[in-house]
């Protein structure tokens, strides 16, 4: 069995979830499952490899769970992205559109350094609003944008499109496209 069969094995849909018409892929049951965690951890290491990362970044809050332990493993520093108001000292906040709505994102200001490359981590990449406010931040302040890893795209919804646009010299990476 292929990575991509054991995805669609583990993961649930749930209709109508936050908002009608909105199908909720719930990765719970991928990180309840060890064994396959472990092989899509290994699957995105490759790719970060492939793209020369010296930092990875998350996106709050499911992001976290990929982006972490794939951080580790490289040996590179991970950085959150966290809704506002929810880290201390100097931030950097950008807008961005959902799906089902708008919000916005931030970054600590020292955790972008002019220069590394970064490496924006998500579980499911839809419009593409989130890891392109990411990936704002990070080139309006002098760092590139060296990929994007997701487990999991939503292809109808064109974000891997609305990424390629913005970052051309990114690749833009997913396990499973739906």
């Amino acid at each position: 069995m292929n990575i991509q069969q054991e995805l669609l094995s583990v993961l649930k849909d749930y209709p109508d979830f936050p908002k009608p018409g909105i199908v909720f892929k719930d990765i719970c049951p991928l990180l309840a499952n060890p064994a396959v965690f472990k092989r899509v951890l290994r699957h995105l290491a490759e790719h970060a490899g492939d793209c020369s990362a010296t930092h990875v970044v998350g996106m709050e809050s499911r992001g976290f769970l990929f982006a972490m332990p794939l951080a580790a493993e490289l040996g590179v520093p991970f950085i959150p992205a966290r809704k506002s108001g929810k880290l201390p000292g100097e931030v950097l906040k950008q807008s961005y559109t959902l799906e089902y709505g708008i919000d916005h994102v931030e970054i600590q200001k020292a955790s972008i350094v002019p220069g590394a490359r970064y490496l924006v981590v998500d579980d499911v990449v839809a419009t593409g609003g989130t890891a392109g406010a990411v990936a704002r931040l990070i080139q309006a302040n002098g760092g590139t944008v060296a990929g994007f890893s997701f487990v999991i795209e939503l292809s109808f919804l064109a974000g891997r499109k609305s990424l390629q646009e913005l970052s051309p010299q990114a690749g833009v990476y997913s396990l499973l496209t739906l």
